[in-house]
């Protein structure tokens, strides 16, 4: 079964309230040996994310020489570096995801967006976790023996329902290699995209000898 956010993420959750000062945050980081705080407002709501980069921001700032502004910061990141609190220095509107999602959606999330840790909120919005980009990829981590038998238990016999005897399934290093002959075209590729889909795969070799395709033969002119 493919990995969710539930199975990876970190439910003991360093946070910030909007008003935590910037040595507040920075201690936070220092203490807790992490590189960045969701920021929650008064109901347990996350609103934004400070990060390292946004602290180094206002450190850049203050130490700036006067005239040269523009070569260190933008005019968006000097207009919230002046800020002195969380909810002045945060990234906003916040990056998250739920619980639910798969762990191939937190770091296609992570990728996009260029940031190293997604807040996990409920449906309401209320910080229940956080995922990083070490938490993700603990997936592969994944003994290749566990995922040889999800592979034959779960996806051949259970989802595609075939016998498994069909096949000859291999798991090195996370890198799948099957081999055999599906009843058809159709099913040898359901099994090849299922099993991309379990968690720990890092990769699959399709060796499957697929069924001729059959063509369908043309009526002839009566005349």
């Amino acid at each position: 079964m493919n990995a969710t956010v539930k199975d990876v993420m970190t439910t003991r959750v360093v946070f910030v309230r909007q008003n935590a000062t910037y040595k507040n945050m920075a201690a936070e980081l220092r203490e807790h040996h992490i590189s960045g705080l969701p920021v929650l407002d008064d109901e347990g709501k996350v609103v934004g994310l400070v990060s390292e980069a946004d602290l180094l921001a206002k450190e850049a700032l203050d130490g700036e020489i006067p005239g040269r502004s523009g070569a260190i910061l933008s005019r968006r990141e000097r207009a919230r570096a002046t800020g002195e609190t969380a909810a002045d220095l945060m990234t906003r509107p916040p990056i998250t995801i739920t619980a639910d999602d798969s762990a191939v959606q937190a770091a296609r999330l992570m990728q996009g967006k260029r940031v190293k840790r997604l807040p996990v909120v409920a449906a309401d919005g209320h910080l229940i976790g956080i995922v990083s980009r070490v938490d993700v990829l603990s997936v592969y981590g994944r003994p290749d023996g566990d995922i040889k038998l999800e592979i034959t238990e779960t996806v051949i016999l259970g989802t595609i329902l075939t016998d498994p005897a069909r096949f000859t399934v291999t798991v090195k290093d996370g890198i799948v290699t099957i081999a055999g002959e599906p009843e058809t075209r159709a099913v040898g590729r359901d099994i090849i995209d299922s099993i991309r889909h379990v968690g720990g795969v890092v990769a699959v070799r399709d060796r499957l000898s697929y069924p001729p395709v059959e063509r369908s033969s043309s009526p002839r002119p009566l005349f």
